[in-house]
């Protein structure tokens, strides 16, 4: 019998935390300025970039999905995962002016809190996912 490593898991954490951190760059600026959010741009554009690898490879992994409960919830896991991806992407881009990043406004903010109640609800169900319902394991 051969292991089988699922790559979706191993690659979702670059986004997940390329995503956080810039969030925190975006609010940390409020007390911090500039300092804080150029780091910004670089995290979401990483975490996009990743994002995009880890939906292509969960889409492999969907494939192999059991009917039932548990594919109810990697449904609402790529839901919520999208939502976060979309805030994401629209931050980054909404705030760049010719190619340089803009300090972060209220608009931004907002998409940084959406894009991480998002993240953090997809988060949540793609471990319940592993543990609830032991996909991925070996």
């Amino acid at each position: 019998m051969t292991a089988r490593h699922p790559l979706h898991p191993a690659i979702v954490h670059f986004p997940i935390a390329c995503w956080t951190l810039a969030a925190a760059t975006d609010f940390a600026s409020l007390s911090l300025g500039e300092l804080a959010w150029r780091w910004s741009a670089g995290l979401l554009a990483v975490g996009c970039g990743m994002a995009l690898l880890a939906m292509a490879t969960g889409l492999v992994e969907l494939s192999r999905i059991p009917e039932g409960p548990a594919l109810r919830d990697t449904w609402l896991h790529m839901c919520c995962m999208l939502t976060a991806s979309g805030s994401f992407a629209t931050r980054l881009l909404s705030r760049l002016g010719h190619m340089r990043p803009l300090p972060p406004d209220g608009w931004s903010l907002s998409l940084d809190v959406c894009g991480l109640i998002a993240l953090i609800v997809g988060g949540w169900l793609g471990g319940r996912l592993v543990y609830g319902h032991g996909l991925g394991r070996i």
